[in-house]
């Protein structure tokens, strides 16, 4: 049995709480580093946006989602749930309000596709794991959100690592979390289900009020569907806002020392980042 720490708030003031998502001022070291991995960083992400991490290797972006995700506990800094600190949420509050879908995320073998998905709806229900309406109901839509109705009854260790990858962040998603976190997730899609991914989670997150934060390398990408745009660099939150004030020519060849040119997309508006030779 999970007890909530004391004076925590109860699951069920949890429950009606915007799920704003915040870090403040945020510091992390890793043992027998000789300097932070995450230092002083902080940003917000509201209820019902995505917030796209971006940042060179090693910049530390990682870090801070493990830290957001309640994973790593941050040796300075505070991190916030629903407007309550998160090392006060107990264990099981905090199993069915945060997903964490990390880059090499396991997917279990010798379980079916649908079978792996509806064991994200496991921190809602009870001792006996039966399926309610509300569990199916979540389960469906997740398995339409990663398109995987057609591989419902497939064998996962039959699948391509792209289809594992999708069935990772489906049980995330079956898990109907305050707060959603993905590390790289469309890294191992092919280019349409990459555009389905971003495309289903900007619409995912406005439906269902999630904070969303997700680390990623595609400017375009990143310029097109997140609401606002945190760039980190050395461990440090350098900007963060709308993308076409954050992802500037000058910003980018500072954080990962590549000059590059905006090209506009006349139809669509949308921006297109062409790293020069």
């Amino acid at each position: 049995m999970h007890n909530a720490p004391r004076g925590a708030a109860t699951p069920s003031e949890l429950d009606i709480a915007p799920s704003t998502l915040s870090l403040e001022d945020v510091s992390a070291r890793y043992p027998g580093a000789d300097c932070d991995a995450v230092a002083g960083a902080s940003l917000c992400v509201r209820s019902g946006e995505i917030v796209h991490l971006l940042g060179a290797n090693g910049a530390g972006k990682s870090t801070l989602l493990r830290l957001a995700a309640g994973i790593l506990a941050p040796a300075s800094g505070r991190v916030r749930l629903c407007g309550e600190d998160m090392d006060r949420i107990s264990a099981r509050a905090r199993a069915r309000m945060v997903a964490f879908v990390g880059q090499a995320e396991p997917v279990p073998a010798g379980f079916r596709v649908r079978e792996v998905v509806a064991m994200g709806r496991a921190p809602h229900q009870g001792a006996w794991m039966r399926e309610t309406a509300a569990d199916t109901a979540a389960i469906d839509s997740a398995m339409v959100a990663g398109e995987l109705e057609h591989l419902a009854e497939r064998k996962v260790d039959a699948l391509s690592g792209g289809e594992r990858r999708r069935v990772a962040i489906a049980r995330a998603l079956a898990q109907r979390p305050r707060a959603l976190l993905l590390d790289e997730p469309a890294a191992s899609l092919d280019l349409r289900h990459s555009l389905a991914l971003h495309m289903g989670l900007a619409r995912i997150a406005e439906q269902q009020q999630i904070a969303c934060l997700v680390t990623m390398h595609d400017l375009d990408a990143a310029s097109r569907f997140a609401a606002r745009v945190a760039l980190m660099h050395r461990g440090r939150v350098v900007a963060f806002d709308a993308p076409d004030e954050v992802m500037t020519p000058e910003r980018i060849r500072e954080v990962y020392g590549v000059e590059v040119d905006i090209a506009i997309h006349s139809p669509s508006g949308a921006r297109t980042f062409i790293a020069r030779t």
